[in-house]
């Protein structure tokens, strides 16, 4: 190992992760940044938040993907990586980190240290990267500086964080307005700076420069993936020693553990939101590549003379578990277009996994079903979404938690779960948690008429805790939860209170037979909806499950009669999306996803096939 004298260091570049929970102003600041260091032209058309770039993610208005951008700021390149809050994107985080040599960790002056900012801290310290504290929207009418600010100290405690990564220094921003200060404003004050200038001389100052050993053969890590349609599969590096050129035989050191020789057709470096093309590039700098075609994330490119491989980048494993298959309902592939087959559906999830490494698919016993198992719920929606834009049909399971063994004994994954709730609330959401196989690890009144709640729930009780969470706190309520480890399983937890309206023929929804229906329960479908035996097509009032006929129609006579009156009492169906129906569906249900439509349906749509399945069941666990 060479000594710290033989090191080098480049001084004109800075990598920075930029780590948040959601929704604390991330995407905002890089916007903010970007502006600031002349990125876009005078008159350039950029959007709000730049950096979310794909459909889902201005939709949500969460970021999914980690991306990176690079601003110059006095001569200073820094080199960026805008990461996702939510923890079901984890492994895009732990890719995020890999890439940089410090993190800046934003903070919401009202809201505080969330469980996402535990999970993302908790992977920076692991990772022994210095980190700069940002506290933002400082302007809020509601923040509590010098309360978030104590928080914040005790987080770092409490992930056991060492004397030189507690001394961090903290700047003061609003995002929105461009502006940082490392003096502490006023509670709902504005930052004394009129731009950003204070937050970019201690990421200069604070962020160490790449360090490299001039003596050292090539090394760049690959840490994301992305595709052209001009250049095929490009590869982002952050190289660590070394250099690389364009046309460069390299050595390409694969997961597997085997080395091939392949030429570099491209390069490319960063500038704002461009990629340049480039001759070469040095130490610590992240790089695009391409000319390998099937180049993984975690693979290396080295010296074709002394390869050295670099480690493979490790994530948490998946916590939640769900069946996607073809989709196999009477009225699949109307649509015009649509990808059916299992080949098709097979190929899909095969490219997913090249690029998403928190994923896993495990073949199940039916050929044309396999197994994706996700970090929660979210990643598995939103991987389902996706497909479906692009034309996929599919059928999807319940989720369901992935239990691991721990010396002969089954334990399942556990979840930290916050709650902000006013306090009428705060008995309804105990209760409701209780019921989950909860239990309660603190309690705080900030004397604003809320309280914050931390329970630790296994990953089973909160699938379908959402939408009863926001429906008993009258949507008021804020919850985020974040995986914190295995325990011995919980017991059985009591699934839906009410039971599924099941269609019991095929047909279209009848206003007559809607009218007739609405009071057993809340119905999911609107009239005219082409249903099939088996559909559900509402919500029971009651416990166990009802076959209806939703297609009758009214006896004809020969007395004109108007059916107005029915249409203006018939009360309005409940559309869900496809997050809300995964959460309702029960054991033995299943959602249908096409690009134009969501249904649920029983696994088994035959109505006596699902009565003799029921007597058998009973029989077993008697």
């Amino acid at each position: 190992m060479p000594t710290a004298t033989e090191l080098a260091t480049r001084d004109d570049i800075r990598n920075v992760a930029i780590v948040a929970h959601v929704d604390h102003g991330k995407t905002t600041l890089v916007d903010a940044m970007l502006w600031q260091s002349n990125a876009f032209g005078a008159h350039a058309h950029v959007n709000e938040r730049v950096m979310d770039s794909n459909d889902l993610e201005r939709e949500k208005g969460i970021t999914i993907l980690a991306k990176n951008t690079a601003v110059k700021h006095g001569g200073l390149t820094i080199n960026i990586i805008d990461t996702p809050g939510h923890a079901d994107f984890g492994g895009e985080v732990e890719r995020g980190l890999s890439m940089v040599d410090g993190v800046v960790l934003l903070v919401d002056a009202s809201e505080g240290p969330l469980p996402q900012t535990r999970f993302v801290l908790r992977k920076t310290l692991e990772a022994s990267l210095p980190v700069i504290l940002v506290i933002n929207k400082v302007d809020r009418p509601d923040a509590r500086i010098a309360e978030v600010i104590d928080a914040c100290y005790e987080l770092f405690i409490d992930l056991d964080a060492t004397e030189q990564q507690i001394e961090f220094p903290i700047i003061y921003a609003s995002a929105r307005a461009g502006r940082a200060s490392l003096n502490r404003p006023e509670d709902g004050g504005m930052p004394d700076s009129e731009n950003l200038e204070p937050l970019f001389d201690v990421i200069k100052q604070t962020i160490p420069a790449p360090v490299y050993d001039p003596a050292a053969p090539l090394q760049a890590h690959v840490t994301n993936l992305d595709a052209s349609s001009y250049l095929g599969r490009i590869a982002l590096c952050r190289i660590h020693n070394g250099t690389i050129k364009r046309g460069q035989q390299v050595a390409w050191c694969r997961h597997d553990g085997s080395i091939q020789r392949v030429k570099v057709s491209e390069l490319f470096l960063t500038e704002a939101l461009e990629r340049v093309q480039a001759d070469e590039a040095g130490p610590g700098d992240i790089a695009a590549i391409a000319g390998i075609p099937d180049i993984m994330i975690g693979d290396t490119l080295a010296d074709p003379s002394d390869p050295r491989p670099l480690p493979l980048i490790t994530v948490d494993e998946p916590a939640i578990s769900m069946t996607l298959g073809t989709n196999t309902s009477p009225i699949s592939g109307r649509d015009k277009g649509t990808k059916v087959t299992a080949r098709l559906v097979k190929d899909r999830l095969d490219r997913e996994l090249v690029g998403n490494v928190s994923l896993q698919v495990v073949p199940t016993e039916r050929p044309d079903a396999w197994e994706v198992r996700g970090r929660g719920e979210l990643a598995l929606a939103i991987l389902v979404e996706t497909m479906r834009r692009e034309g996929y049909e599919l059928t999807v399971g319940r989720p369901s938690a992935v239990t691991k063994e721990i010396n002969g004994k089954v334990h399942e994954p556990v979840e930290r779960l916050s709650v902000d709730v006013p306090e009428e609330y705060l008995g309804a959401v105990t209760q409701m948690v209780a019921v989950r196989r909860g239990r309660m690890e603190t309690m705080t009144n900030h004397g604003t008429g809320w309280v914050r709640l931390v329970f630790l729930v296994p990953s089973r009780g909160l699938i379908g805790f959402r939408t009863q969470f926001l429906t008993e706190t009258r949507g008021t309520g804020i919850a985020h939860h974040v995986f914190e480890g295995y325990e011995p399983w919980a017991g059985v937890i009591r699934g839906r209170a009410t039971g599924s309206l099941v269609a019991d023929r095929s047909g279209a929804a009848s206003t007559y037979a809607m009218f007739n229906l609405q009071e057993r329960g809340s119905l999911f479908v609107p009239p005219g909806t082409e249903v099939y035996e088996g559909m559900i097509v509402g919500e029971n009032s009651r416990d166990d499950d009802m076959d209806v006929n939703i297609t009758k129609e009214k006896k004809v006579t020969n007395i004109r009669q108007s059916n107005q009156e029915e249409l203006e009492r018939l009360v309005p169906p409940r559309i869900l999306s496809l997050e809300q129906a995964l959460e309702f569906c029960a054991e033995d249900e299943c959602v249908e996803v096409t690009p134009t439509s969501v249904r649920m349906r029983k696994t088994i749509l035959d109505a006596k096939e699902r009565g003799r399945e029921r007597g058998r069941v009973s029989r077993e666990q008697s």
